[in-house]
């Protein structure tokens, strides 16, 4: 399989959240503006990255009766290390995103790549796979975010977008929002991919 493909899919043919559905706690708890969206998204790309290369680095080395432990403990470590950092560095998103950045440890594709795909191939590809399924969660969680935050308060990135007159939809920013523009926007998908 060629890298370019392996990267794409990530995006569009395997989306962890709009065509698996994996991740779907922190997805819909975290999305109510953009820019958590996208923290979120970010802070699971690193994990990703460094957990598929560690992987892929040590596929040989580890014993099959304790893969996925060996895998928790791998991604524990840099899971630990993004929310220090984040906390340092970030503190206010650190708070927004509170219990969810731990939780990245058990998000079911961050395991399940490590699981199917780094720990059969080589370093590169598990790198390549690590970015184009970390940048389609990202884009998922952002896009989310983003849709729920310009209709639920008619801004975007703190930005005012329909001036003083806008009545927001104070729904859109609460946790039936997140069904609801999720449902419109796996619908919206499903169509346009039956075209």
């Amino acid at each position: 399989m060629s890298l370019k493909k392996i990267f794409t899919r990530g995006l569009w043919k395997e989306n962890a959240v709009f065509k698996l559905l994996l991740g779907l706690c922190p997805v819909l708890a975290v999305t109510t503006n953009a820019e958590n969206g996208l923290g979120m998204g970010l802070a699971t790309t690193f994990v990703l990255l460094c957990s598929n290369g560690v992987v892929a680095l040590m596929r040989n080395i580890i014993p099959s009766g304790v893969r996925i432990p060996a895998f928790i403990i791998i991604i524990a470590t840099f899971v630990t290390i993004v929310q220090l950092v984040m906390e340092a560095w970030t503190y206010e998103l650190y708070q927004a995103l509170g219990i969810f950045i731990p939780l990245i440890v058990c998000n079911c594709l961050i395991l399940g790549r490590a699981e199917a795909f780094a720990s059969k191939r080589p370093v590169f590809s598990s790198l390549v796979d690590a970015i184009g399924m970390g940048s389609g969660f990202t884009l998922a969680l952002f896009v989310l975010g983003a849709i729920r935050e310009i209709f639920g308060s008619g801004e975007l990135f703190g930005v005012t977008l329909f001036g003083a007159g806008y009545q927001p939809m104070l729904l859109m920013i609460l946790p039936p929002g997140a069904f609801i523009s999720m449902g419109l926007l796996l619908a919206l998908m499903n169509k346009f991919e039956n075209r």
